[in-house]
């Protein structure tokens, strides 16, 4: 009786354990902790998928369709493409397309974005 309540109570402190460290997760960089831009897009807006994110230099470039699996919920996208600069696993800059589903900002935004990071590493 007495290794029962034991059990049970241990139990319970586990559940508990459990359910914090999962409720304090967040999203982290698709890329590891290097510098990353990723592009998130949808196969339905294959039309208005960014073609230059393979120019950006001194970082590591990332496709992402949201139609399958939970990229969508983890990264917060409501608007596709969305590209997300990540930085030592943490969300640094988020660029997100207009109504018309297109990228307003420019490969020159999002490299001068990337310059920045860089160069506050210093």
């Amino acid at each position: 009786m007495k290794y029962t309540t034991l059990k049970l109570f241990g139990g319970y402190i586990l559940i508990l354990v459990l359910l914090l460290v999962c409720g304090s997760a967040k999203a982290q960089s698709p890329c590891g902790d290097k510098l990353c831009v990723v592009q998130f897009n949808a196969g339905w807006n294959e039309a208005n998928e960014v073609k230059w994110i393979d120019d950006l230099t001194d970082c590591s470039k990332k496709l992402i369709l949201i139609d399958k699996g939970t990229w969508q919920k983890d990264y917060k996208i409501v608007v596709v493409p969305t590209v997300i600069i990540f930085n030592e696993g943490e969300e640094v800059k988020r660029y997100q397309a207009d109504i018309s589903f297109t990228l307003p900002a420019t490969q020159k935004d999002i490299q001068d974005a990337i310059d920045e990071i860089l160069m506050d590493s210093f």
